[in-house]
């Protein structure tokens, strides 16, 4: 059950999460939606075979990311991910099973040119994987996913589970700021030489795991309140809408998924 909502103009207090209209045409999209999209960008990575598969996610998956302006934000997410990618183009170079051609001779190591590029192209697939689902959270607020999700039948616990997933580690680097300005007013050293950064760490992780410990009693009593156990089904304030052209879409990417399966196991793709 949804509770149709007056216009924002007419009522200036309710929550911004109430009145809140997307900007652009992705962003607009129902987050099913979305995920739709990422799942068929995902398959298509990792199905086509070499490098015009991920070489294709990446570019729709930035000029997106530009239209939506989540670009700058979808940067430092890849950023993020570099000792992954260092990891994996250091395992490939040096320890490609079958690998017979080697760069140069570096002691007993011989890093081999079917290592780097099967590295660069382990490398490629990965970051179209976590910027296609990086991309569909970064545009979505989760209250419209879990509300989504709601309405489509998942439970009250599966929706929590989602919710407390994908908001644990926005919070807890949210947690972690404000620890380290209260921990800065009362005249600790957070900034500096790495060896003054590790005497801080003790100070910053008791809080952090007391404090989450605090949380998570914090919202059991919450959704006890809110009757979460309770049966019947909910009754949803705010939904976001579902098109035609969402439903369209979403046909479109399943289309797009099992073509792709269908060219592969019949080895018209390579």
């Amino acid at each position: 059950m949804t509770v149709p909502l007056p216009a924002a103009a007419e009522n200036p207090a309710l929550p911004q999460f109430v009145i809140r209209e997307p900007s652009g045409f992705y962003r607009s999209l129902n987050p099913a939606t979305k995920l739709s999209l990422a799942a068929v960008e995902i398959v298509a990575a990792f199905v086509i075979s070499g490098w015009f598969g991920p070489g294709l996610v990446i570019a729709v998956v930035l000029v997106t990311a530009a239209s939506s302006r989540t670009l700058r934000s979808l940067v430092v997410i890849g950023l993020a991910a570099l000792p992954l990618v260092v990891s994996i183009m250091v395992v490939n170079l040096f320890l490609l099973p079958g690998a017979v051609d080697p760069i140069a001779r570096i002691g007993p190591l011989a890093p081999t040119w079917s290592g780097f590029w099967f590295g660069l192209l382990t490398t490629a697939r990965l970051l179209a994987f976590s910027s296609a689902l990086a991309l569909a959270y970064l545009t979505t607020p989760v209250d419209d996913l879990l509300a989504d999700m709601s309405r489509r039948g998942l439970g009250r616990r599966g929706v929590f589970v989602v919710g407390a997933a994908v908001q644990m580690v926005p919070r807890t680097i949210e947690r972690v700021g404000e620890i380290m300005d209260a921990q800065r007013a009362r005249g600790m050293d957070t900034e500096g030489r790495i060896w003054r950064r590790a005497r801080g760490v003790v100070p910053l992780a008791a809080p952090l795991v007391f404090g989450a410990l605090a949380e998570v009693e914090e919202r059991t009593m919450a959704l006890e309140s809110r009757a979460f156990t309770a049966p019947g089904r909910q009754t949803l304030l705010r939904v976001p809408p579902d098109r035609s052209v969402d439903r369209a879409l979403r046909w479109l990417a399943l289309l797009g998924v099992a073509a792709i399966a269908a060219l592969r196991l019949t080895g018209r793709m390579g």
